[in-house]
């Protein structure tokens, strides 16, 4: 089982692609940027200071609740989200692989210290206190669409522990995924009897191998998505739909 942005987007956070599997704004941060660009790292947690009081206060929907459903009654033996948004298991799921990390943590990238986010968002708006009024619409990385703004008198704290750099605890793009949740992830999909995908077009390759893997071992692949997805030539079977609506009436189908 594979979720991504699509199982989310009725909780209020917005997907990243168009039906066309074409990004629908600019693509998210990148890693080593972020780690060697000031003004890039200001750029981000300005955005994110925002848009995390959105982010962080979304419910899980209808969705989130189906397959917690479906993993209680022994239909998942495992679910593996490319989302960052912690909804599953606010849902009720219990055997969850977050294959690109949770943004309700941040992490020192020299000492490896974490904490939740409620602290350091805290900080954040302590620092910049005018920042902390602003509004604007919530981007799917949990940040937000601020633009137009001058960035570099935005105060970016450091470790508290070190004075190292304080990043996300998400895989960004130019990051691999740790290696033990692709050994997890790989493990489970040579147990099951098939793959079902929700809410994602696949068109990254930590989401889109798990497919390529399973038909290789020749497993069904099914897909619940609005749009193309990059593996559209390996289903078995495709809903196009809206994940929400489509796994409520399934489930509730006698």
């Amino acid at each position: 089982m594979l979720t991504g942005a699509g199982c989310s987007t009725e909780s209020g956070i917005p997907d990243y692609r168009d039906v066309d599997g074409s990004w629908k704004r600019q693509q998210p941060v990148e890693y080593r940027p972020f780690m060697t660009q000031p003004l890039t790292r200001a750029r981000y947690w300005g955005r994110s200071l925002i848009g995390w009081r959105s982010f962080g206060s979304a419910s899980p929907n209808s969705a989130h609740h189906a397959l917690a459903w479906l993993e209680r009654s022994g239909g998942i033996s495992l679910l593996v989200t490319q989302n960052v948004d912690g909804l599953h298991q606010a849902a009720g799921s219990r055997n969850v692989i977050d294959l690109h990390g949770r943004l309700d943590r941040v992490i020192c990238m020299r000492c490896r210290h974490g904490s939740t986010r409620g602290p350091w968002q805290r900080h954040l708006e302590a620092l910049n206190p005018s920042w902390s009024t602003l509004d604007a619409p919530v981007a799917p990385d949990g940040d937000a669409d601020l633009d137009g703004l001058d960035f570099n008198g935005f105060v970016v704290p450091d470790c508290p522990q070190c004075g190292g750099i304080v990043k996300p605890d998400v895989v960004f793009f130019g990051e691999s995924v740790p290696p033990w949740r692709h050994a997890q992830a790989t493990a489970a999909l040579g147990k099951s009897d098939a793959m079902l995908v929700v809410g994602s077009s696949l068109m990254v390759h930590s989401g889109y191998r798990y497919a390529v893997a399973a038909s290789r071992l020749g497993k069904p692949v099914a897909a619940v998505n609005l749009g193309r997805t990059r593996a559209d030539h390996l289903l078995a079977l495709k809903v196009q739909a809206a994940a929400g609506m489509t796994l409520e009436k399934t489930l509730q189908t006698p």
